[in-house]
């Protein structure tokens, strides 16, 4: 079989994250070595930017600056929460065909992978070589098959920076925080809190993933036991925690709710779920000092809080797709395998066992309904890297004189 010969795409959808470029120039630098790919474009605003035929040639950027594009946090092409439909993706079909682009690379979540199995199905159908590659990120780190996203590692490193913050505020002057940390269905970025733990009372004192059943009487209790333990309680919570049946917490707390153009119950971008939970903790616990935070779009593209090995790794699977796509006849989704501790390889899974699903942290990883385990300390560790260090003076106390 010769050589498929034609120009390249590469797209970004769905949430940005400190290490989406690192893939995005990893696919353009990777694949500018092979002589049949033709040109390089990158499509600006994800598959909405196919559509309109809104490209830019990434062949003719230089080196030095897609390496410093590489380094900078959030997608550098720009994306899109488009979710194409079978319609929405026959058009980008076509308009990779009428470009004569061979080899398509998108950068994203399962619906990411989901449009790529979609377009490739097209090409097929059609009889038009195409190689269809899906790159795996997303903060979530809730992508099936592969041990972990590119994306999270550096977001995660975020939530422990940010929780060993709060957890020093909150130990200076003391009263209830709760935390909300993006994740609507897996709570892999909320139990990254867990490493800002150094000494036996530092917070988050308590965890709730959507993984674990949040019943609102165990809460408060909880609560109150380690208020009146510590005189504080710092809490780490998931947006999409849920209760006992299976609905988001957020609903059952609030009148109403907001809901995304996709029909789900807005949980980013408001502070609801924090609000109502400090609520609940004034009103039946009668703590005066309870405050709140969402962490937000803060998690996704901070700069200068990125894991060394998220940024390797998100460079590695975005060059890998190149080199699968060149070097074999395939399609797919570039996965990560943990092979020791800590080492990692890489391989190609078929696109429909990434597409649509979700992945949840599994019954090892959590303890008890309020709390996270070894296991996932063990697994996330090297994912993470280095933490924030922090001392506790250690002076001995003064007699006192008058009392």
């Amino acid at each position: 079989m010769g050589k498929l010969e034609g120009k390249a795409v590469v797209a970004q959808g769905g949430g940005p994250t400190a290490v989406i470029n690192q893939s995005l120039v990893g696919v353009a630098l990777e694949a500018r070595k092979h002589s049949q790919i033709t040109h390089v474009y990158g499509a600006r605003h994800g598959v909405s930017g196919i559509l309109a035929e809104d490209f830019v040639d990434l062949s003719q950027a230089t080196s030095h600056n897609l390496e410093m594009v590489a380094a900078t946090p959030s997608s550098g092409l720009g994306s899109t929460r488009d979710k194409p439909n079978a319609e929405y993706c026959e058009k980008i079909f076509e308009v990779l065909r009428a470009h004569d682009v061979r080899y398509f690379y998108y950068i994203g979540g399962n619906d990411s992978a989901d449009t790529c199995h979609i377009v490739n199905d097209n090409a097929t159908k059609a009889g038009y070589e195409l190689r269809v590659i899906h790159i795996p990120k997303t903060i979530d780190n809730d992508l099936l098959v592969t041990d972990h996203c590119p994306g999270y590692g550096s977001a995660a490193k975020f939530v422990v920076s940010a929780f060993a913050g709060v957890n020093l505020d909150n130990y200076a002057l003391p009263g209830v925080y709760v935390g909300v940390v993006m994740g609507r269905h897996a709570g892999f970025l909320t139990a990254a809190s867990v490493f800002a733990r150094k000494y036996p009372d530092d917070g988050p004192h308590l965890i709730y993933v959507p993984e674990q059943v949040f019943d609102q009487d165990k809460f408060l209790a909880e609560v109150d036991r380690v208020y009146k333990q510590h005189g504080r309680c710092v809490i780490a919570v998931s947006e999409g925690i849920m209760d006992k049946s299976g609905q988001p917490v957020m609903t059952s707390l609030q009148s109403s709710v907001e809901r995304d153009s996709h029909g789900n119950v807005q949980l980013s971008g408001t502070g609801a779920l924090g609000d109502a939970l400090g609520d609940l903790v004034k009103k039946k616990l009668k703590i005066k000092r309870v405050r709140s935070d969402t962490f937000g779009y803060l998690q996704r593209s901070f700069l200068s809080v990125v894991s060394t090995a998220d940024a390797n790794e998100a460079r590695e699977v975005g060059e890998k797709a190149v080199q699968y796509s060149v070097w074999h006849n395939v399609d797919g989704s570039v996965a990560i395998r943990r092979t020791g501790d800590y080492s990692v390889d890489y391989m190609l899974t078929p696109l429909d066992t990434v597409a649509k699903a979700t992945k949840h942290m599994p019954e090892e990883f959590l303890q008890g309904d309020h709390d996270v385990s070894i296991a996932f300390k063990n697994y996330a560790r090297p994912l993470i890297g280095n933490f924030p260090h922090y001392e506790r003076l250690a002076a001995p106390g003064v007699k006192k004189l008058l009392r």
